[in-house]
């Protein structure tokens, strides 16, 4: 009898084989189906991100649009920009308590409005107390249960740390939570280096069959000298709008004033931007290793001219590197 003729052998390779096959992780791309369409903004801490959504979500607003503005930065400046410096509760905290009084929160305890731009702030653990990823999924967590999928909106901004590389900040990629991503950097090495990070995280899900693409990249407190240019012409991202570097926009942040408004003389590159945004479709990046990232800089400004000279064993025992008698046998020649 062969093994073919044993039921529980039978076809026994062809399964190991299909078992052992590399997994098709292309999917069909498809256009979303909702109306709304949900952004997550990404960059490095104090690049910007905050002063960009404030100001975008308001011209969204002025040109009539819906907009919820939705920071998930522990440090809360989105939307204490947006009001003016006045710091809003955030979810998890106004959760906390209201659990701990035996009632359940509402939209107007977390959600507040200015300009036509509704916002609120997740908030996240005190400092050595917890983990501001795990926060931000409880934070959506709750959203859920506030009727997050019932609320009409054209637009849902996420401001989200791009430093931080956790799974909670990098949930609307993880999760095609939100349609496109957009990056905010300027031309610094390291916030291209978080913005390729996020480049990177997106081309990993879109190989696993996720959605999300690279709308583009913001460049802020642009000096002309083209490094940001450079770099999303490298991962293939359209570059969004180039804020200029400029001491009136960084007085107005300061003092948390919005430009973002048709009264300003700032509103029409606001303008452009959101115009920009709304249309742009979300780009399957080509993000960069180390070197390709540090040949958009000057070699003297990034010590790429370095040649790495490998240590020894001696090197590490400095003072202690007392020769010890080897324990290698050595024959006599015959």
């Amino acid at each position: 009898m062969s093994l073919d003729d044993v039921p529980n052998l039978k076809s026994y390779d062809a399964k190991l084989k299909d078992e052992a096959a590399e997994p098709t992780l292309e999917v069909p791309q498809a256009e979303p189906t909702s109306k709304t369409q949900i952004i997550a903004i990404y960059g490095k801490g104090g690049i910007g991100k905050s002063f960009t959504l404030a100001n975008l979500s308001h011209m969204m607003a002025e040109q009539g649009k819906r907009v919820l503005l939705i920071g998930c930065d522990p440090k809360s400046d989105t939307t204490s920009l947006l009001f003016g410096g006045k710091a809003c509760p955030t979810i998890i905290e106004t959760s906390t308590k209201k659990k701990l009084a035996g009632e359940e929160v509402k939209i107007g305890d977390v959600c507040f409005k200015r300009g036509g731009v509704f916002a609120m702030e997740l908030g996240g653990p005190e400092v050595g107390r917890g983990c501001g990823g795990r926060g931000i999924i409880h934070g959506f967590e709750l959203l859920e249960k506030l009727g997050f999928h019932d609320w009409d909106f054209d637009y849902v901004l996420l401001d989200f740390l791009g430093d931080v590389v956790c799974g909670g900040f990098g949930l609307p990629i993880a999760r095609d939570m939100a349609q496109k991503v957009i990056l905010v950097g300027s031309n610094d090495l390291q916030s291209l280096y978080v913005a390729n990070n996020v480049c990177s995280a997106v081309e990993y899900f879109r190989r696993l069959g996720g959605n999300v693409g690279v709308a583009g990249l913001v460049i802020n407190k642009d000096d002309g000298s083209g490094e940001a240019q450079a770099f999303a012409k490298a991962v293939d991202i359209p570059v969004l709008a180039a804020i200029p570097q400029d001491d009136d926009l960084r007085k107005k942040s300061a003092n948390y004033q919005i430009v973002g408004t048709d009264k300003s003389p700032w509103g029409g590159l606001f303008a452009e931007l959101a115009e920009a945004v709304s249309g742009a479709p979300g780009c399957r990046p080509a993000p960069l290793d180390q070197d390709g990232l540090l040949a958009l800089f000057d070699s003297k400004d990034t010590g790429g001219d370095v040649v790495l000279e490998p240590a020894t064993d001696a090197d590490m025992r400095g003072k202690k590197g007392a020769v010890k008698p080897s324990l290698e046998v050595i024959y006599d020649e015959v």
